[in-house]
């Protein structure tokens, strides 16, 4: 059975995603060389999915940094921390425009029902601290959710 690039790439990205996924929940943080591979695997994916440079390519860097930008700002209000926005920001450079307001969209329900449960669970135990919420792992569900489409769709 012969692999593509693709195929090897959006598995790769599973991988990552799911080792970010566990490793904030453990840890509450996310390894910067996991977001990095994340971001420099982006330009093989461009390359293997035929992207074009112009307009292609420049949207896909030009809605990072911006996604990226809008998510600093959260971070710089104490909002999220600094892996989840590093990890949103690789991501960015993956998933077109579209796909990637719906990957925001869900991990912010995610996200809202993680820390839910989050909270009761504080409330169950009687805790007076406030719970850090792994929000790495709404991303990574969001993300995976988002990409499924092209992992299934390409053994028909």
């Amino acid at each position: 059975m012969q692999v593509s690039l693709t195929s090897f790439l959006l598995l790769a990205l599973v991988a990552l995603l799911l080792s970010a996924g566990v490793e904030d929940v453990r840890t509450r943080e996310i390894a910067n060389w996991k977001n990095a591979a994340i971001a420099l695997l982006a330009p093989l994916w461009w390359v293997a999915s035929g992207l074009t440079l112009w307009p292609g390519v420049a949207i896909q860097i030009a809605v990072a940094m911006l996604v990226f930008g809008l998510f600093v700002l959260a971070f710089s209000m104490g909002q999220m921390g600094g892996g989840d926005v590093k990890m949103i920001g690789a991501l960015a450079l993956w998933l077109p425009p579209s796909t990637l307001l719906w990957m925001l969209v869900l991990m912010s329900l995610l996200g809202g029902a993680l820390t839910l449960l989050m909270l009761a669970e504080k409330a169950l135990r009687r805790r007076k601290q406030l719970p850090e919420i792994p929000y790495g792992v709404a991303i990574a569900l969001a993300a995976l959710v988002v990409i499924r489409e092209p992992l299934l769709n390409q053994f028909r």
